[in-house]
């Protein structure tokens, strides 16, 4: 295990199309707060003390709504969220990091803390947890990159396969805050 944990990237996915979301818009622009569902997730992830921050998109064009933060798109996106973890995977290789710290953009009460506590796991997996019930963000060190892209799994199990495979490198940490999704409009009105 490493002893430095000076190169992790904060990855924000947010590639998918939100098809189970029936509002005017996609669910990533929609409101809590005053504030869009993505603005409160690219906070969270950049108030943390990692040190630099992607998001990954594909389906919507984020780049009018992201400031402060490389946009890498997935062109493979529709094949599920397993691609976009490869290329923010790809990204990270590519710029010398070390570990990768992935959260997802609906799910917009992660905090800043939850981010930050994850990323100091010295553990090849780092997993947040809510009460006892494991959530997001996941740390994913380099030593598993290649297992990972090497795994014949689901395409939307995002690194969920490479976990249950591996659960000798998974260690869970504690987390504050809350990792519900907003995958419908039924679950935005819970929150408005």
């Amino acid at each position: 295990m490493e002893a430095n944990h000076s190169t992790t990237l904060g990855v924000l996915l947010a590639a998918g199309s939100g098809t189970r979301f029936s509002g005017s818009q996609h669910k990533l622009l929609s409101h809590i707060d005053g504030q869009t569902i993505i603005s409160r997730s690219l906070t969270a992830m950049t108030g943390s003390d990692l040190d630099g921050f992607i998001l990954v998109s594909g389906a919507l064009d984020l780049s009018n709504h992201i400031s402060d933060v490389e946009v890498v798109h997935n062109p493979e996106w529709k094949t599920g969220q397993r691609s976009s973890v490869i290329a923010a995977m790809e990204f990270a290789r590519a710029q010398g990091y070390d570990a990768i710290v992935v959260g997802l953009a609906d799910q917009p009460f992660l905090t800043s803390q939850a981010w930050s506590k994850v990323s100091s796991s010295s553990s090849p997996i780092a997993i947040a947890t809510y009460n006892g019930t494991r959530g997001n963000p996941v740390r994913l060190h380099s030593s598993v990159w290649n297992t990972f892209e090497d795994l014949e799994a689901d395409p939307d199990a995002g690194a969920r396969s490479l976990i249950h495979l591996h659960p000798e490198l998974v260690r869970e940490v504690a987390c504050e805050g809350n990792s519900a999704d907003i995958d419908t409009t039924e679950d935005l009105d819970t929150w408005t």
